[in-house]
């Protein structure tokens, strides 16, 4: 095989070299994607996010760069006076990849498998999901205002009937999207195609690939190589790397995600809102988001970055760095330093294990930056770097102390959505963990059920000022989504809400 292969190559190679005017320069017609994440199943209540960026599935419900919903497979949606009824009109003429039409029977039926599945469904009080002519019908038990943003939520795509065994396990992927997938190897990669068919404005481009590639530097070698077009997360070695280059666009933009630090209150280390602020003291995230990330104006003086508007407030002190206020708060709760200048208290050293992931590569590196700057109050930072999955595994069966990660608070278009899964009674597994404020509980309930501006800001202000105050969790930096490729190819729009690489607006300069 390996002699017909290099056999082939070079009677290519002689075919250029002796018949030049026969080879023909053709036009690129295909984009190849490079990210950090696998993709690990055909199930999209885990990994619709990567057939979501792919345009190969789509969800009732759009949003666009700034975060406001728009008609998606829906063409328009309304509620109830009371709230407790929601319809969702379908758009007409929209075919699914395996040829069969969409319609609100076969709509309901794929929400709700998703609504049986764990997902960002269970968030709301759904009481059932229902056909009615060409509208999905949603009832609720009680209000929830946002319903329109999770059906915007990668998890809520609207799948043919043929992608579901009779047990309910997903066996294929076709949706509605421009691109509709050709080949599919989990966990490394897949390749999908343009689909004629397609209800809204076809793509530009005929095909493309993903291919998980985890490791930061890979990625920028595979965009400078020529591998890959377009290569998303890169670390600040990788930036250094593409930015000098003639023929390569490096993109980096703010989006509503934030790197933080997830703390289990249920350990005594931790348990004070004391602590917390001490341990937040003993950060210098001015001195990561420069060093690390590359990007000054990424250090977090509060949870929710500035591109989510109605989620950050001007009148919050911002976080700030001192080691000495940091030490002498420890040492008012009674933590004093040992033999080895650990802290200990009641014969208990202050000394925790921080979980981290390395998909997103600037999180080790931050993650033994807060190990330094903490050893110099006198706490023992233990620092594991593992898979993602150890995060809510450690949260679910209470064997957590710290983890680092970066949450996204645009998962759904409605912040709310996720700070109540953070924030609610009982935490959340990207959220606090042992933290339970009947303050913020109430708050979030009423901007969950309000359409009322004025009363949702009230309640949006009560949780900032609750978060801020006692630090369930501690905020580090404001993440820089970053993207390279080559300049050669155009149409290229990073998604602050990442729901989209924008694929079908692609094309290569002629």
């Amino acid at each position: 095989m390996l002699k017909s292969r290099l056999a082939a190559a070079s009677l290519l190679a002689s075919l250029c070299i002796l018949a030049p005017s026969q080879v023909v320069a053709q036009a690129r017609t295909s984009v190849a994607v490079a990210a950090s994440w696998h993709v690990t199943s055909l199930d999209p209540s885990s990994d619709g996010y990567t057939y979501q960026r792919m345009g190969i599935g789509e969800t009732l419900v759009d949003a666009d760069a700034s975060g406001a919903l728009v008609p998606g497979l829906a063409r328009e949606w309304s509620s109830s006076e009371d709230g407790l009824t929601w319809r969702f009109r379908l758009r007409p003429n929209v075919e699914f990849h395996d040829g069969t039409g969409l319609d609100a029977a076969k709509a309901t039926a794929s929400l709700n498998r998703a609504l049986s599945h764990p997902g960002i469904l269970s968030l709301a009080p759904i009481a059932d999901i229902t056909a009615d002519g060409d509208d999905v019908v949603v009832r609720l038990e009680k209000p929830f205002a946002p319903l329109p943003a999770l059906m915007a939520n990668y998890a809520t795509m609207i799948l043919a009937p043929a992608s579901f065994a009779e047990d309910g396990s997903t066996v294929a992927v076709i949706g509605t999207g421009p691109f509709r997938i050709t080949f599919v190897a989990p966990p490394i990669s897949l390749e999908v195609e343009r689909f004629s068919d397609y209800w809204g404005e076809p793509a530009l481009i005929e095909t493309a690939s993903y291919m998980s590639a985890s490791r930061a530097e890979a990625r920028a070698l595979m965009v400078e190589s020529g591998d890959t077009d377009l290569a998303v997360t890169l670390d600040p070695a990788g930036i250094r790397q593409l930015s000098p280059l003639d023929d390569v666009e490096v993109e980096v933009v703010p989006i509503p995600r934030t790197i933080a630090l997830k703390l289990n209150l249920a350990r005594p280390q931790l348990a004070e809102a004391k602590a917390r602020r001490a341990l937040s003291l003993a950060i210098d995230r001015e001195g990561i988001a420069a060093g690390i990330l590359g990007f000054p104006e990424a250090a977090a003086t509060q949870l929710f970055p500035p591109t989510l508007e109605d989620w950050h407030s001007d009148s919050l002190a911002p976080l700030s760095t001192n080691f000495s206020e940091a030490k002498s708060l420890l040492a008012e709760l009674g933590w004093e330093p040992g033999p080895d200048g650990i802290l200990m208290r009641d014969g208990k050293r202050f000394e925790l294990t921080l979980r981290t992931f390395p998909n997103r590569p600037e999180l080790p590196l931050i993650a033994a930056a807060v190990q330094d700057q903490w050893r110099q109050i006198g706490v023992d930072l233990n620092v594991s770097v593992g898979n993602s999955s150890d995060i809510p595994a450690g949260h679910q069966d209470g064997s957590l102390d710290v983890a680092l990660y970066a949450r996204n608070y645009g998962l759904t278009p409605d912040p709310i959505v996720n700070a109540a899964d953070d924030f609610g009674s009982g935490g959340g597994d990207w959220g606090a963990m042992n933290w339970d404020s009947p303050k913020v509980a109430e708050a979030l309930a009423a901007a969950l059920e309000t359409t009322d501006e004025a009363a949702r800001a009230d309640a949006v202000e009560s949780v900032i000022e609750s978060v801020q105050a006692e630090l369930p969790v501690i905020p580090i930096a404001w993440y820089q989504q970053t993207v390279a490729h080559p300049k050669a190819l155009q149409g290229v729009v990073v998604d602050p809400l990442e729901r989209s690489y924008g694929l079908s607006k692609l094309r290569w300069a002629e």
